[in-house]
């Protein structure tokens, strides 16, 4: 049986830290940071890569289209 597994990739250039991703997750993944980008905004990190599961929730309600996601199937 095959297992799918997630990987995120947030544009920290583009987020403007409006933590709905953070609140879509299911698994809690991703988080705001402190630091800020370049436009002056704190961004989304993401905390436990391993966790994601690859729903594309976070991508899905982005505003702004901060974040692709990808994923593969691992076998067990």
């Amino acid at each position: 049986m095959s297992k799918i597994k997630g990987a995120i990739i947030v544009n920290k250039d583009r987020c403007k830290g409006c933590a709905l991703c953070v609140g879509a997750c299911p698994k809690d993944v991703m988080a705001l940071t402190k630091k800020v980008n370049v436009n002056g905004y704190p961004y989304v990190e993401i905390t436990n890569l391993d966790g994601c599961i690859g729903c594309a929730s976070c991508a899905i309600i982005c505003p702004d289209g901060c974040i692709t996601v990808y994923k593969k199937k691992v076998e067990e």
